[in-house]
C-alpha cells in the first residue's frame, strides 16, 4: 500500500514521473476526464481549509470520480471521541483513496498504520505538507524550466510553517540550490532542519531579518502567512503578523525574472498591488495544486492512462 504522508516518501525519480503526468494532465485533460470512474475520494479535514480541501475534491472530479467526506472535526464523530485510528477502518469501507488534513503531528502517520486504501496528508499540524511540496515544484519547474541551479528566499513564519519544511526537504536532492531564510528571530526555522537537512546535506543557506536585503539575488521568493492558529498567545500574533509585506516598491529590488510564489491564503504579507506584476505567480500556482493532485491520486490507485 503507498502512502503519501512525507515528501521523502517519493524519490527524485517518483516525483518527476508525478509531475510529467501533472503537465500531460494539464495540456490533454480531457483524456482523463473519465479515469477514475467508480473511485470515491474522502476528505477528512479536521482544521479548516479552502485550497488543500477544494483542490483535491476538484481533482477527483476532473478525474470523474465522486468524493465524501467532512470539512470540520466538528461534523465529524471525532467530537464524540472517536480516534483517528477508527475513522480511517470505517472510511476504507466507503472510500478508495483518502486526504486527510490534521491539527496533530503524526495523525496521518497513524491512519495509514490501520489503513487498507492510500492515505494522502494533506497537512499536519507544524510538520509536514507533501502536496503542498508537489504543487510547489511543479510551479517552479513549469515556469522557471528546472529545479536545479536554484537560489530561493523563504520569507515569514519559518517555525511553524509546515511547507517551508516540507520544500526544504524536497529541494535539497536537487543540485547546487540555495536558501536564503528570511524571519525575524521568533519564527525561525527549527534547529532541527537546519542541522538534520541543511547541514548534514551540506546545503548553502543563510539567514537574514530584512527582506529588503535578499531581494537582489533570488531567482524565487516563497512568502508565508504568519499563522495565528500556531500561536498560544494572541499577543505574539499581534506583533509578529505585520513583520514582512511584499510591496511594489520591495519588488522593484528584485531581478525582472524572479518568481514570487505562496501557498495561500495570504492574510496582508503580500500587498494587492503585486497581483499585477507578472512575476506574481500565486494564483497560477493553486492551478498547478489541481493537475498534480489528479496526478497523485492517479499514481496511488495505480491507474494507468493511454
Amino acid at each position: 500500500m503507498k502512502h503519501l504522508l512525507n515528501p521523502l516518501d517519493l524519490s527524485v525519480e517518483e516525483i518527476d514521473e508525478i509531475l510529467d503526468l501533472a503537465n500531460d494532465i494539464e495540456a490533454h485533460p480531457e483524456k482523463y476526464a473519465h479515469a477514475c470512474e467508480g473511485k470515491k475520494l474522502a476528505t477528512l479535514f479536521y482544521e479548516p481549509s479552502t485550497r488543500t480541501r477544494l483542490s483535491h475534491e476538484a481533482a477527483m472530479m476532473n478525474l470523474g470520480g465522486n468524493v465524501l467526506g467532512f470539512s470540520s472535526a466538528d461534523s465529524s464523530s471525532a467530537t464524540k471521541g472517536e480516534s483517528v485510528s477508527d475513522t480511517i477502518r470505517m472510511i476504507a469501507c466507503y472510500a478508495d483513496i483518502c486526504a486527510m488534513r490534521h491539527p496533530k503531528e503524526g495523525a496521518p502517520m497513524v491512519a495509514s498504520q490501520h489503513s487498507t486504501i492510500p492515505i494522502i496528508n494533506a497537512g499536519d499540524g507544524g510538520h509536514q505538507h507533501p502536496t503542498q511540496t508537489l504543487t510547489d515544484l511543479l510551479t517552479i519547474r513549469s515556469e522557471k524550466g528546472r529545479l536545479h541551479d536554484i537560489t530561493i528566499g523563504l520569507c515569514g513564519d519559518l517555525k511553524f510553517g509546515r511547507t517551508v519544511h516540507s520544500l526544504i526537504h524536497a529541494l535539497v536532492r536537487y543540485e547546487n540550490v540555495k536558501f536564503v531564510l528570511i524571519s525575524p528571530e521568533e519564527l525561525r526555522l527549527p534547529s532541527y532542519i537546519r542541522k538534520d537537512v541543511l547541514d548534514k546535506h551540506n546545503i548553502p543557506y543563510k539567514e537574514v531579518v530584512r527582506l529588503e536585503d535578499a531581494m537582489g539575488e533570488l531567482d524565487l521568493l516563497y512568502m508565508t502567512r504568519v499563522q495565528k492558529e500556531r500561536f498560544f498567545n494572541e499577543e505574539d500574533y499581534v506583533r509578529m503578523k505585520d513583520f514582512y509585506i511584499l510591496d511594489a516598491a520591495k519588488m522593484a529590488l528584485a531581478k525582472d525574472d524572479m518568481l514570487v510564489l505562496h501557498p495561500l491564503p495570504r492574510v496582508n504579507e503580500i500587498a494587492v498591488e503585486v497581483d499585477k506584476d507578472p512575476r506574481a505567480i500565486y494564483f497560477k500556482q493553486a492551478q498547478y495544486g489541481v493537475y498534480v493532485r489528479m496526478a497523485l491520486i492517479l499514481t496511488l490507485l495505480e491507474i494507468k492512462v493511454s
